[in-house]
């Protein structure tokens, strides 16, 4: 029997092996028992033309807040620090190097006055102890000086203002104020208990807080892979999205693909089994029907089933692959015994292993 011919003996071998067994075996690619899949569509599901909005929206990692200091005031008395920026002006200085503006210091906590003046360090101090400081370094270089020193702006801001990662242990890092743990809060609880924190620092600070990059709530379009791994991605929720958006950031289906799509949505702890929501691909795309076109929720996983004959098919070569090459060995060997016995007969040598060619 040659090889080509062998592949659809074996494949109605292997198959009426099978259909005499029942229908356990091929239920994958027949569905002779298709899951039961309940009947959860109901008329008041979120869907294309009438969605809701979703409940507050609560921080979890890996979430990115963006926080504005809105007012930050030191608890008095107020010890300068690095990066602070302080207002200094000088009476007496030289007419052509005045000392008047804003100055920064630095992180080593020092301040820089210009090249004739030179720095002088005034971090850990307060204002008074500050312009006795810097009043002793100028009266090195000038007779008669007046200072006056005033915090311009805090270095506080700085590392209160920004964005902010949510960590995997719940908190945000707010530099030398240390961390505020948030994962679990609503934007103004977060607000909230930032403010308490940073009220062990600063006298009644206020801030704003908001949502810079929304990385905790997702949902899933999973494709099955006939047979080749299933796909697996995963996006972002805006609280907008609707069947086709999701599937339009998979560009659409796929040639494996069937048009059985539906939604799995895992129901909250203790309320309930999951949802199962069947979707009208053909009712949704060429009749612009908007029944089953549901809005996506946070944690939904989009199931795009697999094209059961090209599954099938990928069974089927998976299968019969290793006996077509047991086969194919076997006709080889068959091959080369006739051969070397014609050989043989034929006197030309020792065959194929004699010195005809070897």
């Amino acid at each position: 029997m040659r090889l080509d011919r062998q592949r659809p003996f074996i494949v109605t071998v292997l198959v009426a092996a099978m259909l005499a067994g029942g229908c356990t075996h091929t239920a994958h690619f027949w569905h002779c028992k298709a899951p039961v899949i309940p009947a959860v569509a109901q008329n008041e599901m979120p869907r294309e033309l009438c969605k809701t909005s979703l409940p507050d929206y609560r921080v979890e990692p890996p979430d990115i807040l963006v926080v504005e200091a809105i007012k930050i005031v030191p608890k008095a008395p107020y010890r300068i620090e690095p990066l602070d920026t302080v207002q200094i002006q000088v009476i007496g200085a030289l007419p052509d190097q005045p000392i008047l503006g804003m100055y920064q210091v630095d992180a080593s906590g020092n301040v820089n006055l210009g090249p004739p003046y030179g720095t002088v360090h005034i971090a850990s101090l307060t204002i008074e102890e500050a312009q006795e400081a810097a009043k002793k370094h100028l009266e090195k270089v000038l007779q008669t000086v007046v200072v006056s020193i005033a915090l311009g702006e805090s270095g506080a801001r700085q590392q209160i203002e920004g964005e902010h990662l949510v960590g995997p242990d719940g908190k945000i890092r707010l530099g030398t104020y240390g961390g505020v743990y948030v994962s679990g809060l609503t934007l103004d609880e977060a607000k909230v208990a930032i403010e308490r924190h940073l009220t062990q620092f600063l006298e009644d600070p206020d801030i704003s807080v908001d949502v810079y990059a929304y990385n905790s709530k997702v949902y899933y379009v999973i494709q099955q892979g006939a047979g080749q791994g299933d796909g697996l991605q995963r996006f972002a929720i805006t609280g907008n999205e609707t069947v086709l958006d999701a599937i339009s950031q998979v560009n659409g289906l796929a040639s494996i693909s069937s048009k059985r799509v539906w939604i799995a949505r895992p129901a909250p702890h203790g309320q309930g089994e999951q949802q199962i929501l069947p979707v009208e691909w053909n009712a949704i795309t060429q009749g612009a029907s908007t029944t089953t076109n549901y809005q996506v929720m946070p944690g939904d996983r989009i199931y795009i089933a697999e094209d059961k004959w090209i599954a099938f098919n990928a069974w089927v070569t998976k299968v019969t692959t290793p006996f077509e090459q047991i086969f194919g060995f076997t006709l080889l060997g068959g091959q080369v015994v006739r051969a070397n016995k014609t050989y043989r007969v034929g006197g030309a040598g020792g065959g194929f292993f004699g010195g005809g060619f070897f």
